[in-house]
Formats: C-alpha cells, structure tokens, sequence
C-alpha cells in the first residue's frame, strides 16, 4: 500500500520539525499570554546572562532570528521594564541587554515553563529515543550548515535525487 499525500509530508523531516516547532510555539504562547510573555520573548529572556548581561549582538545569532525582529522585540521589551541596554564598558558602541528585576521574574517564569514541558515529554519519551533524537537533529543540522556553506547546483539536484528516483522507481 502506498503512501497518500498527507502522509508523505509527515514523514518528512522539514514538515515534522516546522510543524513540531509551531506546535512548541503555540503551546508557549498559550502557556505565556496570562504572563504577558510570548514564546519569542521568553526565548529572548532564557538567552540573556542574569548576572552579566549579554551583548545584544550575541543574541540575535543564538537564536535563529533576523537583527531586526530583535530590535523590535528589545524595544517592546525594554518598554515594559523587561530589560535595560547599557553600554559595553570597554567598548561604548556595543550595548549589554541586562534583566531588570521584572525581566528576571519573567524569565524564571519561561524557565520552568520550559522545564515543565520537557518534563511531561520525558515521561513519554524514553531516554534511549531522546538520545536517538538528538542524533539525528544533529546530523540534519550538520547537513543544513554544509549545503549553506556549499550550496549545490541545478546539476546536483538532477545527479544525485532525480537520478536517485529513477532507481527507486525502477524496483
């Protein structure tokens, strides 16, 4: 028996991961709003120093996020009394995101929330399978930083999965 449509985007590894990660960032948001906190703002907030700060050049990059949706997201948050920008003390140009005592609040808040769901996931997920699915989150990461880095050409594509399909068609 064959697989139907539906089923062959499931089993897909970028529609299993973006779908997994809307379904992670719906639950936070759902999780957060009574907070006033986000999925992306808590996200920001895990990934700030508490003691130190950290520079906002650092977490963009982090993250996965574009610099300019940061900028916006630093905005609102600082105008929320979340954070404070201060100035590196070695070098003025660079700004240092700090938690002010609100923001460490709010990100104690995104920690054990975070904590919890990994919990409840860790009760249905052996160790031994998460261990395997770290493996593999790796290695297809690995493989995303190579194509990046060596971006294949329209002959790749035709080489090595049009012909790919040919053999399996063939069986």
């Amino acid at each position: 028996m064959g697989i139907n449509g539906t089923d062959k985007k499931r089993r897909s590894i970028d529609f299993s991961v973006k779908a997994s990660w809307l379904a992670f960032s719906k639950l936070y948001n759902m999780l957060g709003i009574p907070h006033g906190l986000t999925h992306s703002n808590g996200f920001v907030l895990l990934n700030i120093d508490t003691v130190y700060g950290t520079p906002a050049t650092k977490i963009a990059p982090s993250l996965g996020m574009e610099a300019r949706s940061l900028t916006r997201m630093l905005k609102t948050m600082e105008e929320n009394g979340w954070i404070t920008k201060e100035a590196d003390e070695y070098d003025k140009r660079k700004a240092i995101i700090k938690l002010t005592p609100i923001g460490r609040e709010k990100r104690e808040l995104s920690r054990i929330t975070v904590k919890y769901v990994h919990h409840k996931i860790s009760k249905m997920v052996n160790q031994e399978d998460m261990e395997k699915f770290f493996k593999v989150i790796e290695a297809v990461s690995g493989v995303i930083d190579d194509l990046m880095e060596n971006p294949p050409t329209p002959e790749t594509y035709e080489k090595e999965v049009l012909g790919a399909e040919l053999v399996f068609a063939r069986k």
